[in-house]
């Protein structure tokens, strides 16, 4: 009995291995020499300690290197705390444009978040960063001490 299981066994685990040996790996997406091509100033915003309550707005600049106009289709923030804008215009081959990010600092800490940019230029998405620390709401002076008299 072994040995028939070996026999019908046997051929298929040689036929999965000669395939994963001859597999070839996934080739990346063709990027169009003649389309645009979109070029990022920066990746990520650091905005080191802010005040709390007071929103902060990185700017990312983006320009088009290619040869077709570059259309940003989606802008999307990782959270609610964070407000993007963008231009809806195309930007034609040589021209920049703003994406910029607003973040409410209504919450003391650390925080990092991002915004993920869909664009024509390429299949794959731009995820920039923005982060920083909001300092603690400062405590409120003391009101003064009345004297009253005895």
């Amino acid at each position: 009995m072994k040995k028939l299981i070996l026999l019908f066994v046997l051929p298929f685990f040689i036929a999965v291995q000669s395939q994963a040996q001859t597999a070839q790996p996934a080739a990346a997406p063709a990027v169009n020499p003649n389309g645009p091509i979109a070029k990022w100033d920066k990746m990520a915003n650091d905005f080191g300690s802010i005040a709390f309550n007071v929103p902060k707005t990185a700017e990312f600049t983006v320009t088009n290197a290619g040869n077709q106009p570059l259309i940003i289709s989606s802008v999307r923030p990782s959270c609610g705390c964070t407000n993007p804008k963008f231009s809806q215009e195309p930007i034609l081959p040589g021209k920049s444009s703003i994406v910029s990010a607003t973040y409410n600092a209504a919450n003391p800490g650390v925080f990092t978040k991002t915004v993920t940019v869909i664009t024509n230029a390429d299949a794959n998405p731009v995820v920039l960063q923005i982060k920083g620390t909001v300092m603690p709401n400062p405590t409120p002076p003391a009101p003064p001490a009345t004297n009253v008299p005895k």
